[in-house]
């Protein structure tokens, strides 16, 4: 199967990567030319443009930062879309970005992506993916090369990001509150250690709490998901809670804990870098 990836960043690298390992022949496009350079080593087309990457392919995927970087290339896209090629939307879009892409097209299908850095490398991120039967069928080769397991969401574009936002809104209050544990503890005087000991291995002993606060103690912020990224999506969130009448507080108190690590200077660095809003 012949795939395009529009995006190599953190996420579309690792996709272009397990599209390779899988047997796809695989064309890149990144606004920032070089990063497509850098996986034309690994058997991949760097492709000049977006017209370049899109004419021929049996699937497109867009994996790119928000709305307007996906809408950015939308007429370029659907333009060199061959007959019976598919878009599958993988970015985080929100509700009205996913409309605004797919409104006037109908070979797309909404297909957002669980995972960071390590699962997209590995080809085992989880797609959420919700479209018209057909066409998520056909895209079922490009699903299997990049995930673990797709979840069918539904059968309209935009039931999938809406999935995506809850799901990464779990992610967002997991992590903040994680760094505040090992803050609070800090600040008590308590070793942050044993808070990660105490809720090892039980109910409320989360593996990502683990991960993330082991990433915390050692300073680690080497970026799976950058915390501007994270500010990006739960400001979608709270968008999407107010249009749809949902008590949006608590998201937006999780947003401005964001936006201090960013101000601080680590809007690149990884998600754990919110513990820095809680430094004393």
């Amino acid at each position: 199967m012949r795939t395009a990836v529009l995006g190599a960043g953190v996420m579309g690298a690792g996709m272009v990567r397990s599209l390779r390992r899988a047997g796809h022949e695989v064309a890149v496009w990144n606004r920032t030319a070089s990063k497509s350079r850098e996986l034309a080593t690994e058997g991949v087309v760097a492709a000049p443009t977006v017209t370049d990457a899109v004419r021929g392919a049996d699937a497109v995927i867009t994996m790119l930062f928000d709305a307007d970087a996906t809408l950015a290339v939308k007429a370029e896209l659907t333009g060199a879309l061959a007959p019976g090629a598919v878009w599958i939307q993988a970015g985080t879009l929100g509700l009205e970005g996913v409309a605004a892409v797919a409104d006037g097209v109908t070979a797309i299908v909404d297909a957002p992506v669980l995972g960071t850095k390590k699962p997209a490398e590995d080809g085992a991120l989880v797609v959420l993916a919700s479209g018209d039967s057909g066409l998520l069928d056909h895209c079922k080769p490009v699903f299997e090369a990049i995930g673990s397991r797709t979840l069918i969401v539904g059968d309209t574009v935009g039931q999938a990001s809406a999935l995506k936002l809850v799901c990464n809104s779990w992610v967002a209050l997991i992590m903040a509150g994680t760094a505040q544990s090992v803050q609070f503890a800090r600040a008590l005087g308590v070793d942050p250690r044993l808070f990660l000991d105490a809720i090892d291995g039980g109910p409320i002993g989360a593996p990502y709490a683990q991960l993330k606060g082991k990433a915390i103690l050692a300073g680690d912020y080497q970026t799976s998901f950058a915390v501007d990224g994270v500010v990006k999506d739960v400001q979608l969130m709270v968008d999407a809670a107010e249009r749809s009448g949902f008590p949006p507080e608590l998201l937006s108190a999780v947003k401005d804990l964001y936006a201090q690590a960013s101000a601080s200077g680590h809007g690149g660095a990884d998600m754990a870098a919110v513990a820095e809003a809680f430094r004393n």
